[in-house]
């Protein structure tokens, strides 16, 4: 049993709540749920909750992670505008995503002008630093992190700013779910919903998991709430009944954050988005409304959006079905051999929050396996 859990306190209401799983698993049978975010899966790893789970209980990991999901066209793109002389900004993780040749990083070192951000309002500065240099923010992220692409947006259009664009990479949430409700061999009961995505879009867009006859609970990072959100979706699972409840030390208004969602509204509007290894999710990305077209780096350097041919060919890399659910790291041919993270394949492995690499880091038996 991990440290985590081996204060006398903590210890003893993990093993209720696992007794109560164990429990409701006689009542349902075996139950598979999926955790969608990548930091859920970082987490569950990281504590060693696995280990307290009842036989009978799976967990899979979803595509909660928004540097995984970016599609290779969207990487050529971004290489594209550095090769172009911008100045792009984009976050550590996105320099390594490979794209259909090569990544931001090996275009770094083949000249092109590419810089780290840790938050969009970087941009800013970067932008009235180089006057005479077009800059391209690469905007990625779910819920959670478009708003502040938003704010900074709005801060561009009121300040005058000329030479800053964004590349929208952004994704929502909901709509790649109702995608995984119905993927071909895919048997999910139910979802462990991401909070600080839910803190910002609130649980509207959840509803149709309940007409679906999946279970849904929105959980914290903390080892404590993901395990309540557990038991809470093994009860709706053994009962027939489904219901949205949240499980977090802050809580999760149902109509989420208003002030986030009206910036939002104002600076994007949705429109269809390449999910990497899932192809085109009507309705599930973000791009920059009317009053803020004018800086779409796409509009404004003439790129094409979509995927090019070079599209299909994934060179063994299993990363969509990984997303999907589909299979686990160690079932693609490519994990631990030709995909590590030091020398990643494949966007999965990349970052610390993909599911990959949360397997090849934590879960050590299934990575000595393979080395």
């Amino acid at each position: 049993m991990s440290g985590r859990f081996t204060s006398g306190g903590a210890e003893a209401a993990f093993e209720a709540m696992r007794r109560e799983l164990e429990e409701a698993l006689r009542l349902s049978g075996p139950l598979t749920f999926m955790e969608v975010c990548g930091t859920h899966t970082v987490s569950i790893f990281r504590s060693g909750l696995r280990s307290l789970l009842p036989r009978g209980l799976s967990l899979l990991s979803g595509p909660g992670c928004p540097v995984c999901v970016t599609d290779r066209s969207e990487i050529d793109r971004a290489i594209e505008l550095a090769e172009k002389g911008c100045l792009v900004l984009t976050y550590g993780d996105m320099m390594r995503v490979p794209g259909t040749s090569g990544s931001l990083l090996e275009a770094r070192g083949r000249g092109a002008d590419v810089e780290v951000a840790t938050s969009a309002i970087q941009a800013l500065p970067a932008a009235r630093e180089n006057p005479d240099r077009d800059v391209v923010f690469l905007a990625v992220g779910f819920e959670t992190t478009a708003p502040a692409t938003a704010a900074m947006l709005r801060q561009v259009r009121s300040g005058g700013i000329r030479n800053l664009s964004v590349l929208c990479l952004h994704k929502t949430v909901p709509p790649v779910m109702r995608v995984l409700c119905s993927v071909p061999g895919l048997k999910v009961d139910g979802f462990l919903l991401p909070g600080n995505v839910t803190v910002v879009a609130g649980e509207g867009g959840y509803a149709f998991l309940a007409e679906a006859g999946k279970a849904a609970a929105v959980a914290g990072f903390e080892p404590e709430e993901i395990m309540a959100a557990l038991v809470d979706l093994v009860r709706q699972a053994a009962a027939g009944s489904y219901r949205i409840r949240a499980y977090r030390t802050r809580d999760v208004p149902r109509e989420g954050n208003t002030t986030a969602l009206r910036l939002m509204a104002e600076v994007f509007e949705p429109c269809d988005a390449l999910w990497r290894g899932l192809g085109l999710i009507p309705g599930s990305g973000l791009r920059l409304g009317k009053d803020y077209a004018r800086f779409d780096a796409l509009g404004k350097f003439g790129l094409k959006s979509g995927a090019g041919p070079a599209e299909a060919r994934d060179d063994g890399c299993q990363c969509g079905k990984i997303l999907s659910g589909l299979l686990t790291p160690p079932e693609c041919g490519l994990y631990g051999r030709a995909c590590t993270p030091l020398n990643p394949a494949g966007p999965c492995m990349v970052s610390s929050e993909g599911t990959c690499g949360a397997w090849y880091r934590f879960n050590r038996q299934e990575a000595e396996r393979w080395q």
